[in-house]
């Protein structure tokens, strides 16, 4: 099993695994403490991890409530030295419209081509979930 290492950022290596990986998972935990866990689309900018939603979506009523947020980007092995993956895990903030909604969303269009056609981001519906990392676990990236 490869070893895991806890940092409070992103290391380089960290961030080009999260960059070039096609999905994550994403936990959150409603006002009540039921957990919900869905793999959404994201983009890393600096630091922080940005992945659109649908503002009526389960996700965001659980951070307007806890803003607590985990995420987990892996790639699986049936040869398990060969396991890679990091968790992070931080604080979600939701951008609803502005500068900062448009630069994330032409982020997540750019790394992925059909999401202006198959799921567009738009105020009037969606919010872009911004997570700021306070621990980060990875395992099997040098």
């Amino acid at each position: 099993m490869a070893k895991r290492r806890k940092q409070t950022k992103l290391t380089s290596t960290a961030a080009d695994f999260i960059r070039w990986a096609r999905v994550c998972r994403v936990a959150t935990v409603s006002a009540d403490g039921v957990p919900h866990a869905v793999p959404v689309c994201h983009v890393l900018a600096g630091q922080k991890l940005y992945f659109g939603s649908g503002d009526d979506g389960t996700k965001v009523r659980n951070i307007k409530a806890n803003p607590r947020i985990t995420v987990t980007v892996d790639e699986y092995s049936d040869h398990w030295a060969g396991l890679k993956g990091a968790m992070i895990q931080g604080r979600a903030r939701l951008i609803e419209r502005g500068p900062e909604f448009t630069r994330a969303r032409a982020r997540l269009y750019e790394k992925y081509p059909q999401y202006p056609k198959e799921a567009a981001l738009a105020t009037s519906d969606s919010v872009i979930i911004e997570v700021t990392p306070t621990r980060v676990f990875t395992w099997g990236l040098k």
